[in-house]
């Protein structure tokens, strides 16, 4: 017969094994954790039903750890999103920066002045633990930046409730990792203070009134690391403006999370110096800069009047980028400068052309994916040297491949 004190253990030890029944998710904070985050949405335009145009974006989100406590942390993070030109290639868009903190649960605390992230308090878990095929509900919020296509300064905010399924553990890149569906359906009014201000003449530029959608998102968490590694998902939404007009998006998307190493940037710079000069390489030198290590090729040589690269430049190419291939995990930005010449229209056009002639070879060969390779023209608005001379605006007339570390 069992004693009173067994049976209490016994007891004590039931309750501790269905406790431990399930998995308990949190989010993991370390300070000084770097992420980089870049997503591909494929998506669709539909105005008053009928089919407008396709586009591809991409969203490169670079994510900074600090203040560690209380099981929150603080995220710097800056955003950056880039539709694919009529070049084939991802210039570099609009920069935002956001701060915010987030806790384990994956509740945000963030001022209502940030345009970003876009998706909000997804996922957030339960206290306790969850089983396979157990659901739970959370809340969330989506926020738009409407300020160049409709006035509205603020970010434009919409409310929803969000289902969450755990399915059990799949195979993500060799390691067991959680599945998680989330769920959640928008449909809001928007509030006053989405309306815009009146223009110059008086009148307000149309804007949204309504927001209807949809969307299914599979979490892929990884319960060591406390974060999401990938996600996929299929989304609707439909905007009704004012004036009476219906705007529908469709589309799908997914996201990869890279962890970020901080590079030696003055080393890096100087051993590429060296190898740079053992190679013979003309008019190339290699720099510390504020976003990373920057390769410049000054005097780059194109067929005349055109962004087709000559021979002897796809040569040195080339050989940069064996010194690109060292660095696998990390983002290009192309950048395109002309000399002072022509109108500035023109010069902007033929740098945009230039960067993106660069780019396309460089994904060719294979040393980085399409995704990862962004674009930049400046003209002639960042020279180098006076453009008073031919030597220095052959000077001027460069291409720059930068290593991204920011």
């Amino acid at each position: 017969m069992k004693t009173p004190l067994s049976i209490c253990l016994l007891i004590l030890s039931i309750a501790f094994v269905q406790a431990q029944d399930g998995e308990l998710f949190r989010f993991k904070f370390a300070e000084g954790d770097s992420w980089r985050i870049n997503s591909i949405v494929r998506q669709k335009v539909y105005v008053n039903r009928q089919f407008s145009h396709s586009a591809e974006i991409t969203n490169r989100i670079t994510v900074r750890v600090s203040d560690v406590r209380d099981g929150s942390a603080r995220h710097d993070c800056t955003f950056m999103t880039s539709e694919r030109t009529s070049n084939r290639s991802f210039s570099w868009g609009r920069e935002y920066e956001s701060v915010f903190r987030r806790n384990e649960l994956g509740s945000y605390d963030i001022a209502d002045s940030y345009f970003m992230p876009v998706v909000r308090n997804v996922p957030t878990f339960p206290e306790g633990p969850v089983s396979v095929g157990q659901s739970w509900k959370g809340t969330g919020i989506e926020a738009h930046d409407l300020r160049d296509h409709y006035g509205i300064e603020k970010p434009f905010t919409v409310p929803f409730d969000v289902v969450y399924t755990y399915d059990g553990q799949v195979d993500y890149k060799g390691k067991q990792v959680h599945l998680i569906r989330a769920e959640y359906t928008l449909f809001s009014e928007s509030p006053k203070n989405h309306v815009p201000k009146a223009g110059a003449n008086g009148k307000v530029q149309d804007y949204p009134v309504s927001t209807l959608g949809h969307s299914k998102q599979e979490l892929f968490w990884d319960n060591d690391l406390g974060l999401i590694p990938y996600y996929r998902e299929t989304y609707r939404i439909q905007l009704t403006l004012a004036s009476g007009t219906v705007l529908l998006f469709t589309g799908d998307a997914e996201a990869f999370v890279t962890e970020s190493t901080l590079m030696d940037r003055k080393q890096i710079a100087k051993e590429m110096n060296e190898e740079i000069s053992r190679l013979g390489l003309a008019d190339v030198r290699a720099e510390d800069t504020d976003n990373g290590v920057t390769i410049s090729i000054e005097n780059i040589q194109f067929e005349a009047d055109s962004a087709r690269l000559t021979a002897s430049e796809q040569e040195k190419i080339t050989r940069i980028a064996a010194l690109l291939e060292r660095y696998p995990d990390k983002e290009l930005l192309i950048s395109g400068h002309t000399a002072l010449a022509g109108t500035a229209s023109g010069r902007q056009k033929l740098s945009e052309e230039r960067a993106a002639s660069v780019a396309r070879f460089l994904v060719e060969m294979g040393v980085r994916s399409e995704y990862n390779v962004y674009t930049q023209g400046f003209g002639a608005d960042k020279p180098i040297a006076p453009n008073d001379s031919e030597a220095n605006r052959s000077r001027n007339r460069r291409v720059e491949i930068t290593i991204l570390e920011k």
